[in-house]
């Protein structure tokens, strides 16, 4: 497999991975434009753009982009994050041409009709009451608020209601205006792909863009706090937010294999101890999560009324065990879990084209797999230890509660406990 990368004058990256043998591909544009780039005022408005992009070009109807990919064979997609916007395509690999030609349709030709927008707008409005009707989904959107107070990014990537219903056609066009510069996009292919016909497609397309600014965000300051919110649910929903390393921090190693250890499978401290032993609840886990100056490590699970505040406290329990008795073989299952979810999940053209524009934003370079790999397995035992007593005791905290939780413990009583 050959990565190859271009930058055009302007700015525009161009990364590709050549996957031999392969008869599909998958191509993007990735925008350094998502959720925390939002002033309070815009607030969803990267969401909803996302949305209005295929809703109609100045060459094409909202029907004609769906029918060009899918009349082809092909998929195509789009999401945001806090951090990015991304248009994608999975397509064979005679229509890479097609495929590029469509997404850079969407993305540099919006016609933002005022007819589509108020059509979008009730669905993005049925998007946020189906997540307010979803707890174990808007949970986590209330934690990232408690965590990330009065930032943006702690606010919820789809926007609140009041904000979404006064979106206009002036509001988008001025976010592409600030936003969607060259410098701040990344073309990424992987699969069935050749390098230079794209880099031909890109300087074509995007080598006339004008530089714009640089992607500027409100830096992060994890603060921590809680919400509850009592409701007549079958099951209490609990979710526990720590603050771990940001993706550049080398600890984010340490923190990811000590997650995976915690309640990363059914193996997993938590797992085996609040649902296999006790049976507390059916579903529980960890994972953690890292932006470019912060990270969070999750703990979720559902669980009765009755038993949310004993499995909170067995939570806060095998938390603290952890930071005295992981041993090495939980340590290396952890590192042997993370290191065959990254291989395996990169097996697909998809994952490649997502991974080469996640590493590109980061680092400005594409890290080899065996780098990777190897700072995995460069965190000792120690590490993990260390990182574990950090997070059980010291690290700063966010609680979110929904459903039959009158019983919960607080935030405050669960910092009691840690630090016991």
């Amino acid at each position: 497999m050959t990565i190859e990368l271009h930058t055009l004058s302007n700015g525009f990256r161009i990364v590709t991975e050549h996957m031999p043998g392969l008869e599909s591909a998958a191509l993007g544009i990735w925008v350094g434009a998502g959720g925390r780039h939002e002033r309070a005022e815009e607030n969803g408005i990267a969401h909803f753009l996302e949305h209005m992009a295929f809703k109609g070009t100045k060459r094409r109807s909202a029907l004609q982009i769906a029918e060009a990919i899918e009349d082809v064979g092909g998929y195509i997609n789009a999401y945001t994050s806090r951090e990015v916007t991304a248009y994608y395509a999975r397509i064979l690999k005679g229509d890479v041409a097609l495929a590029f030609d469509v997404i850079s349709d969407i993305v540099l030709n919006p016609i933002f009709d005022r007819g589509e927008i108020e059509v979008e707008r009730g669905v993005i409005l049925q998007e946020i009451g189906q997540a307010l009707d979803t707890p174990d989904d808007v949970i986590f959107d209330w934690l990232q608020e408690r965590a990330y107070p009065d930032q943006p990014i702690g606010r919820t990537i789809l926007g609140a209601e009041e904000r979404v219903k006064s979106f206009d056609r002036a509001d988008l066009s001025r976010f592409v205006g600030e936003h969607y510069c060259p410098e701040r996009m990344i073309l990424s292919a992987a699969g069935g792909v050749d390098h230079a016909e794209i880099v031909k497609l890109a300087e074509a397309t995007f080598g006339h863009l004008q530089k714009g600014q640089a992607g500027r965000y409100d830096p992060a300051a994890f603060a921590g706090g809680e919400y509850r919110t009592e409701k007549a649910l079958e099951q209490a929903h609990f979710a526990l937010g720590l603050e771990s390393p940001d993706y550049r921090d080398p600890a984010i190693y340490a923190a990811q294999i000590w997650s995976t250890a915690l309640g990363g499978g059914m193996s997993s401290r938590l797992f085996q101890e609040i649902r296999e032993k006790r049976g507390l609840c059916y579903s529980i886990y960890a994972s953690t999560g890292a932006y470019a100056d912060t990270g969070m490590t999750t703990i979720y699970a559902g669980t009765s009324g009755g038993q949310v505040r004993e499995l909170a406290e067995i939570t806060i329990d095998e938390m603290k065990r952890a930071a005295e008795d992981m041993t090495p073989a939980e340590i290396a299952r952890a590192r042997t879990q993370m290191k065959a979810g990254l291989l395996m999940g990169l097996e697909s053209p998809s994952a490649r084209a997502e991974r080469l524009a996640r590493m590109l934003s980061i680092w400005d370079r594409i890290p080899p797999l065996s780098e990777t790999v190897e700072r995995i397995d460069g965190v000792t035992d120690a590490d993990v230890r260390a990182m574990a007593e950090q997070m059980a005791v010291k690290a700063r905290a966010a609680l979110a509660l929904y459903g039959p939780v009158s019983g919960a413990p607080s935030l405050e009583t669960l910092d009691q406990r840690r630090a016991a």
